[in-house]
């Protein structure tokens, strides 16, 4: 069953959100896999300490993203092939790129100097995760 003991909730962005990057991020992590069990919706909301509503939306969403399928009655399961981890992964990193090349030209930083701050943290990464990176 997919674990949700890491989530940590941020503010400023919607629940049902977080709950979806945390499903993506888990497969570009690979800890998420085609067939994994998703909690029901009242444990997930009971852990999470949100609306019922919340996780319904959350869950909504993953099925219209064709990344989670639901029967009445049954479980809740990850559905993923090889493409489609893939076009998650492609998403994700698209949207981190954008965010950080935005915070670098937030701070005046040139495209010369904001490739020179990620290679003096590129090796730092590796052997100092970030707890926030974890699934």
């Amino acid at each position: 069953m997919l674990s949700f003991a890491h989530f940590q909730p941020e503010d400023g962005i919607p629940i049902y959100q977080q709950i979806l990057l945390h499903v993506k991020r888990g497969i570009v992590a690979g800890v998420v896999q085609n067939g994994d069990e998703m909690p029901s919706r009242r444990v997930l909301s009971a852990l999470l300490g949100v609306n019922p509503n919340t996780i319904q939306k959350a869950y909504r969403m993953l099925e219209e993203e064709a990344l989670m399928t639901s029967h009445a009655g049954a479980k809740s399961v990850i559905v993923l092939d090889e493409a489609r981890a893939q076009a998650v992964r492609a998403e994700l990193l698209a949207c981190d790129a954008r965010g950080a090349v935005r915070a670098f030209r937030s701070a005046g930083l040139t495209l010369s100097e904001s490739q020179a701050l990620l290679a003096q943290y590129w090796d730092d990464a590796q052997t100092q995760p970030n707890p926030k990176d974890e699934v």
